[in-house]
């Protein structure tokens, strides 16, 4: 289903209210039509921000819920569940911006030496996920824009988030999977 700017407005509105919902204590009210429209299964992370500083994110990788399910969920868990943070409070609700990226399938990618990697991922286009036997980690495409990396220094900030060595890509045990973004910002 190709999005538009008016889906990402929609979108982000059910993000808010999402996380609105949470303060009164009640579910989230999505709308049939919501729901008919964004049925079809994506991975989709929402990103919190204040002041341009990370307050959360959340999100899912694979094409497991319907989108809206997945924006409803991850909009909870990036504002209550991130480890990283405390739960959003009602006073900084007021000044989170809202980023939603939504995702396409993770594509394994397939080489025959680590060298190889760096030639198949496009900066600025792709988000990479690492798994392996010791942990697994994810980045969303405009982390590498907005820390100007290149290949090799993407390959490396991956492992980290995954609690792996920054080599551990060279390590064809290890599998890496690409795949890119639709992003939506406030």
């Amino acid at each position: 289903m190709p999005l538009k700017s008016e889906d990402g407005r929609a979108l982000i509105r059910l993000v808010r209210e999402s996380i609105k919902a949470v303060f009164s204590g009640k579910d989230v009210e999505v709308s049939d039509e919501i729901k008919g429209k964004y049925s079809e299964k994506l991975g989709v992370f929402v990103t919190l921000t204040i002041d341009g500083e990370l307050r959360g994110c959340i999100g899912f990788p694979e094409p497991v819920f319907e989108l809206y399910k997945s924006v409803v969920d991850a909009a909870k868990s990036a504002a209550f569940s991130d480890p990283r943070f405390g739960p959003l409070s009602e006073e900084e609700y007021g000044k989170i911006e809202v980023e939603i990226s939504v995702l396409t399938k993770p594509e394994l990618i397939n080489v025959e030496k680590p060298e190889d990697y760096l030639r198949k991922i496009r900066i600025g286009e792709d988000g990479l996920i690492i798994r392996g036997l010791y942990g697994s980690g994810l980045l969303l495409p405009q982390v590498f824009t907005e820390y100007k990396c290149d290949a090799e220094q993407a390959f490396n900030m991956v492992c980290e988030k995954a609690g792996l060595d920054r080599d551990a890509w060279k390590d064809l045990n290890n599998k890496i999977y690409k795949f890119q973004a639709l992003i939506f910002k406030e």
